[in-house]
């Protein structure tokens, strides 16, 4: 299952950004440092209480305005609330319940999903202030006073939040597997869904971002069930000049962050570019099975070994994604496309492989005969043992004598020599260094 979606809105300047802001700093997943990704900040992932979860800031929902950057923030915020699973509805304790609040309340109702209701600038500790016994009147429920710029309540405010999750997490299971179709602008996306449903579902245009939204449609065949996320074009950030651009990244993060299996669409013709590596970084940012599919491989025109030298040439600028298996097609005549669906549905399962802490420390206790754990100033690493704590993406944790000892190249070393064992083709791998005292081997 995707992670549980948290929407936060409200009225301009009752202090949801900066709420954002506080939940967002108390991620406590494992992430590697990788090179060109930038994260919008109005998307994150924070951990609370052993729940993983996707938290979205919004703009400021005006009920009634004639500006159109105000209409498109409000259609933004409402946007987020139809797609998320909890909804925050923040307000201000200053200001007390308005009218504009009521006007909200009553917008976000009608999507029928769960609202925990804060209430902000409860800058005070030990005592609820009486001011806070009004936002009953807008019908949420029981207010939770909180404090942004301290932090105060935000536990409790998570608390009420993932009372819900588990709704979420309980649904079905029906088997597929969700597919993200990402890419920069024009690269073919749209006429590769088009092409494996057989229809013409997605708007197929020269002109770059066409598709301004994230579509879903399903698809079943001989290998399974899918779920394909076509998704707008990822612009670079200086091209994101609008809030409607800034938004339609915004779904597109959310797509990668839904899917099983991205698969990164890269032109034939125009070849590896910068955005190209900023799209690729996303999809292992968020440790998500990978393919890289180049598109219009029907216009170049083939020597010898030409698919060989364009796949050393991407491979040499696509280094953190070496584990990514790469297929060539074309989309308009659909050659090749049949070949996605074996490779998506094994990139899946590798990424979801599970090996036993028996067997890693077998092979552990091989790698470190072959190659002796480093020394400095005297000190030997010693690792004690490994085991995986995690599936999709597979995460390693490795328990050492003394964290600092574990240099990265012989972390490497490990990492490769785990991955010559077991595969998990298609998927990142993380691995985390926990250090443990000398009594404890």
């Amino acid at each position: 299952m995707s992670r549980p979606i948290i929407a936060i809105v409200g009225r301009p300047n009752v202090g949801k950004s900066m709420l954002f802001n506080k939940i967002a700093g108390k991620r406590l997943s494992i992430v590697e440092d990788t090179p060109g990704v930038t994260r919008d900040r109005l998307y994150a992932v924070s951990d609370w209480a052993g729940y993983s979860f996707s938290v979205v800031d919004t703009g400021g929902i005006e009920p009634k305005t004639d500006s159109e950057l105000l209409k498109y923030m409000r259609e933004q915020a409402l946007l987020a609330c139809e797609m998320a699973d909890v909804i925050i509805f923040v307000c201000d304790l200053r200001t007390g319940a308005t009218a504009e609040d009521k006007s909200v309340a009553s917008l976000i109702k009608k999507y029928g999903k769960p609202v925990v209701l804060a209430v902000n600038k409860a800058d005070s500790t030990g005592v609820t202030d009486p001011g806070v016994y009004e936002f009953y009147s807008l019908g949420l429920g029981d207010p939770v006073p909180v404090s942004a710029l301290h932090g105060h309540g935000t536990g409790d405010l998570l608390d009420e939040c993932i009372k819900h999750f588990a709704a979420v997490e309980d649904e079905e299971d029906d088997g597929r597997i969700s597919v993200a179709i990402i890419g920069k602008p024009n690269a073919g996306k749209s006429s590769l869904v088009n092409k494996i449903l057989g229809e013409t579902r997605v708007v197929v245009s020269p002109i770059a971002g066409t598709t301004r939204d994230a579509i879903d449609a399903e698809f079943e065949n001989e290998h399974g069930k899918f779920l394909f996320i076509d998704t707008a074009g990822l612009r670079k950030k200086s091209r994101i000049d609008t809030r409607i651009e800034a938004f339609s990244r915004l779904r597109a993060e959310m797509a990668v962050d839904r899917a099983d299996v991205c698969v990164i669409v890269i032109d034939a013709q125009e070849g590896l570019t910068e955005q190209d590596t900023k799209v690729a970084g996303l999809a292992h940012e968020a440790g998500k099975a990978s393919i890289i599919l180049i598109n219009k491989w029907d216009t170049i025109e083939k020597e010898t070994n030409t698919q060989k030298v364009y796949t050393d040439n991407l491979r040499a600028d696509l280094k953190y994604m070496a584990y990514a298996p790469m297929i060539f097609v074309s989309a308009l005549t659909g050659q090749r496309v049949t070949s996605l669906f074996p490779e998506i549905v094994r990139v899946y399962e590798e990424s979801r492989k599970r090996i036993s802490t028996g067997q890693l420390n077998s092979l552990l206790a091989d790698l470190t005969m072959r190659v002796p754990p480093p020394t400095d100033k005297g000190r030997r690493l010693k690792i004690f043992y490994i085991t995986q704590v995690a599936t999709a993406p597979p995460t390693f944790a490795a328990f050492v004598n003394e964290r600092e000892l574990f240099h990265f190249s012989y972390r490497r070393y490990i990492e490769n020599g785990i991955r010559a064992a077991y595969g998990f083709e298609g998927s990142p791998v993380r691995f985390a260094v926990r250090q443990r005292g000398e009594n404890e081997g």
